[in-house]
């Protein structure tokens, strides 16, 4: 069906940079074979992201050029030459179907320069509909996100990428054949995880709370909630890293759990000096003696630098996706929870 046809292919492009240089380049790797089986089928790839937050505003920094050609150099080999363009201007419609025409591959500049994605707006990303046949989503870390590159299936025909598939199938192991204790941990500085916590508090035996989290539950009064499922680290004097406590403790349930899931630092990661926490539950998660599912970009570092990455079942590409297909069972991105069979 896709054979000889236009395709837009929404990917993670979300990279790590430790200032100036991108330290992982595993989400676009990730979504080669999807790309390799689309040009295998003649089809011409409108390849759309996003990276970071830039608001709705040209940020330099952010600029996807860098991803694309470093994403052609894996392409190309001695024997195959992908034929490729960057464009700078995704309303230039006229220049992207010139482009796509003369292309196998056309890389369009991080999509979070305009304000359209993050608010879905229905017109954004029109012309894109208009010009193309199919669109392939590649992008699970951002598949709970309604925004407009995401909503594209509701434009278009969609597919879903090697790499989507491959998450989804791994979480639908996770619920489908839970072994217990079950228990969530969950760290980082955004706050929007704990809105996922009625719903954690249903389907584990414990909630494990630490990173920035706590002092927000301090703050917004939710102390309530904590008991004997929900248990709240407390932190350093200094507020950057698990007490000495809370580590012996978060350890100590981990180690009697059969699944774990855990999104988010536990402390301040950026510093040296607040990674005990962080490092310690790791080996707790990587010596659980049952399913493993780790979320996040520190909680994946600090495994790789204590060198334990191989003892985890499964890495979701993004925690607040995981959180929302655990809890609500279904995603945004999804036209239709069946296509997965």
């Amino acid at each position: 069906m896709l054979e000889n046809t236009r395709v837009v292919l929404r990917m993670d492009l979300d990279m790590p940079k430790d200032g100036d240089v991108i330290t992982d380049w595993s989400r676009v790797e990730k979504s080669l074979p999807t790309i390799r089986t689309l040009l295998s089928k003649n089809c011409h790839i409108l390849i759309v992201g996003t990276w970071g937050r830039p608001g709705g505003r040209e940020v330099p920094e952010l600029s996807l050029r860098e991803v694309y050609l470093e994403l052609v150099s894996m392409l190309n080999t001695t024997e195959v030459e992908t034929k490729s363009v960057f464009v700078a201007d995704i309303f230039d419609t006229q220049l992207i179907d010139i482009s796509m025409a003369e292309n196998q591959i056309v890389f369009m500049e991080n999509l979070g320069f305009w304000p359209g994605d993050d608010t879905n707006d229905p017109l954004f990303l029109e012309n894109i509909a208009e010009i193309c046949q199919f669109f392939v989503n590649d992008s699970f870390a951002k598949a709970h996100r309604k925004s407009a590159s995401v909503m594209l299936r509701e434009k278009l025909p969609v597919f879903y990428g090697y790499s989507f598939l491959e998450e989804a199938k791994a979480l639908d192991a996770l619920t489908e054949n839970t072994q217990r204790p079950l228990t969530v941990v969950l760290g980082g500085a955004k706050k929007d995880k704990l809105d996922y916590l009625p719903k954690l508090l249903e389907i584990a035996d414990y909630v494990l709370v630490g990173g920035a989290l706590p002092k927000v539950i301090n703050m917004e009064g939710l102390e309530p909630l904590a008991g004997t499922k929900l248990i709240v680290a407390k932190l350093r004097d200094d507020g950057l890293d698990l007490g000495g406590e809370s580590i012996e403790k978060f350890c100590q349930i981990i180690g009697q759990s059969k699944t774990v899931v855990w999104a988010g630092s536990m402390g301040f990661y950026e510093n040296p000096e607040a990674r005990a926490g962080t490092e310690s539950i790791a080996r707790a998660v990587s010596e659980v003696e049952g399913y493993t599912v780790v979320a996040g970009g520190d909680t994946g570092a600090s495994l790789i630098n204590l060198g334990v990455e191989g003892k985890i079942d499964f890495f979701c590409s993004g925690g607040g996706v995981m959180l929302e297909y655990l809890t609500q069972k279904t995603l945004p991105a999804w036209e239709d929870v069946s296509i997965k069979a």
